[in-house]
């Protein structure tokens, strides 16, 4: 494994499948990982294998059952899903600590295989106010690593300062459509996608700023 390899952060959703198809189009090797961390929405690992499957990457998934057991979000608990804000200003769907932990994670399998690329989906233009998306986040837990493992990473967020309708632009760019029809984005976990919960309204106004049709619709 050498520079021209990468890791892409994967979840199986819209935004993590446009960057491991811009991954694909950047880097001569590519393996996507993705975590089991006791979401509600596990319908996204599906997802996930069969992405990788269809753009024939390299894929792991690994067990992470912190979050399930720390709780008090929507995403792993039993709450509803809602974009109504706490104390902080955040939605119930925010799950403390997931990014960095997933990228740190990441960084200790890319340090072990000598790859120095590492991709993420986060995004600051389009997102629900997590502060782990923002776009000082990624730069800082970049310094950060590389002064914790004492190498070079690039932590790499093609989506940052996209709009979702800019993002479904970028995975016409990169031949990622076909792959987002099996994506999975619907925090209520299931399929057709509920198009109630944030994530779905999101998606749903991606698409028509884009003047495209979603495929998720028109999957086999």
């Amino acid at each position: 494994m050498v520079e021209s390899s990468a890791l892409v952060v994967f979840s199986g959703g819209q935004d993590s499948t446009t960057c491991l198809y811009w991954a694909l189009k950047n880097f001569s090797k590519v393996i996507a990982i993705s975590f089991d961390y006791g979401q509600k929405h596990k319908i996204e690992l599906e997802s996930a294998k069969k992405i990788t499957k269809l753009a024939n990457v390299e894929h792991e998934i690994l067990e992470f059952d912190l979050f399930s057991k720390l709780g008090g979000n929507s995403l792993t608990d039993d709450i509803d899903i809602e974009d109504a804000k706490d104390k902080k200003g955040l939605p119930n769907s925010f799950v403390p600590g997931r990014n960095i932990l997933f990228l740190s994670y990441v960084a200790c399998i890319a340090y072990s295989k000598k790859i120095k690329n590492i991709v993420t989906g986060v995004c600051e233009t389009d997102f629900s106010g997590y502060p782990d998306c923002r776009d000082d986040t990624i730069k800082s837990l970049q310094v950060t690593l590389n002064l914790a493992m004492e190498t070079k990473f690039v932590i790499h967020t093609p989506l940052m300062w996209l709009s979702k309708a800019k993002s479904i632009d970028l995975a016409l760019e990169v031949g990622a459509m076909d792959a987002l029809a099996y994506s999975h984005t619907c925090y209520n976990g299931v399929y057709p996608p509920c198009m109630k919960c944030p994530a779905c309204i999101l998606r749903e106004k991606g698409f028509k700023e884009a003047n495209q049709v979603d495929p998720i619709f028109s999957r086999n």
